[in-house]
C-alpha cells in the first residue's frame, strides 16, 4: 500500500473518533463533568505525545534552531486564526455551552471552520511520522485518538443544547474527518522525499498548532467544569501517552 494512502486511512481513522464522540453526545445524556474530565485528561494525552514523540524527533532529526522557529510559527499561525474565528462566534466550539445561530450570526460556519482548523495539524503529523519513522506512531495516533472523541462529545452536546440539527453536527464532523483523511494523504504526497530538516521543521510547526490549540481551546473547557480535577486528570493522560512512547 502507497505511504500516501496509509496516511488518509489513519488521519480519516483518527477523524473519526470526533463522530464517535458526537454519537455518544447525541444519544446519551452526558454529565458536563464528565465531558470537562475526559477533556482533560485528552489535553494530557496530547501534551506528553507533543513532548516525546513529535519535538523530540524534530529537534534530532533538524536541530533545536529549526525545531524551535516550527514551533513559534505554527502557534502563531494557529492563534491569529484563532482570533478572527473567535470574533464571529466560534470562541467556545469545544465547550458544552455555545450560542445559538440566532445570538451569534455565522457563528455555525465559523464553528466549523475552527474545527476543521484544529483537526489539520493532527492528520499531518500523523502522515508525517509514516515518512519519518516508516510506521505510524502509536503515541501520537492513540493521543490525536483519544482528545478527538471529548472535543466531538463536548461541541456536539453544546450544539444540540443550542439548537443545531443532527444533519449539522454529523454533516460538520463527517466532513472534518473526511478532511482529515485528505490532510494525512497530502501531507505525505507533498512531502515524500524531503529533506529531515524540512520534515523537522514542518512536524515543528504542527506541533506548535497542536499545543497552541491544547492551552486555547481543550484546557479551558476542562477546568470550566472539572476545576480542581483538571491537573490530575491532565497528569493521568500525560502517563499513559508517555508510557505508550516507551513501549
Amino acid at each position: 500500500m502507497p505511504v500516501w494512502v496509509e496516511a488518509g486511512l489513519w488521519g480519516l481513522l483518527s477523524g473519526s473518533a470526533l463522530l464517535v464522540g458526537a454519537a455518544v453526545a447525541w444519544l446519551l445524556p452526558v454529565p458536563r463533568q464528565v465531558v470537562a474530565g475526559v477533556m482533560a485528561f485528552g489535553a494530557g494525552v496530547l501534551i506528553s505525545a507533543l513532548a516525546f514523540d513529535l519535538v523530540d524527533e524534530a529537534e534530532v532529526s533538524g536541530g533545536l534552531g529549526p525545531t524551535a522557529l516550527g514551533l513559534s510559527v505554527g502557534a502563531v499561525l494557529y492563534v491569529g486564526a484563532n482570533l478572527v474565528l473567535a470574533r464571529r462566534g466560534a470562541r467556545h466550539r469545544k465547550r458544552t455551552r455555545q450560542p445559538t445561530e440566532a445570538q451569534a450570526p455565522g457563528s455555525g460556519a465559523a464553528i466549523a471552520i475552527g474545527a476543521l482548523l484544529d483537526g489539520v495539524p493532527e492528520s499531518v503529523v500523523l502522515g508525517l511520522t509514516l515518512l519519518e519513522g516508516g510506521a505510524v506512531s502509536a503515541a501520537v495516533l492513540a493521543a490525536i485518538v483519544i482528545s478527538n472523541v471529548p472535543e466531538g462529545l463536548s461541541s456536539a452536546a453544546g450544539w444540540k443544547r443550542s439548537g443545531r440539527s443532527a444533519s449539522y453536527v454529523f454533516g460538520v464532523w463527517g466532513a472534518i474527518a473526511v478532511a482529515s483523511g485528505l490532510s494525512g494523504a497530502l501531507g505525505c504526497l507533498l512531502l515524500a522525499g524531503a529533506a529531515a530538516g524540512t520534515l523537522a521543521v514542518i512536524t515543528a510547526l504542527a506541533a506548535g498548532a497542536i499545543l497552541a490549540m491544547v492551552a486555547d481551546t481543550m484546557i479551558p473547557e476542562a477546568f470550566d467544569e472539572a476545576h480542581l480535577f483538571t491537573g490530575l486528570l491532565c497528569t493521568a493522560g500525560f502517563i499513559l501517552a508517555f508510557t505508550i512512547s516507551r513501549w
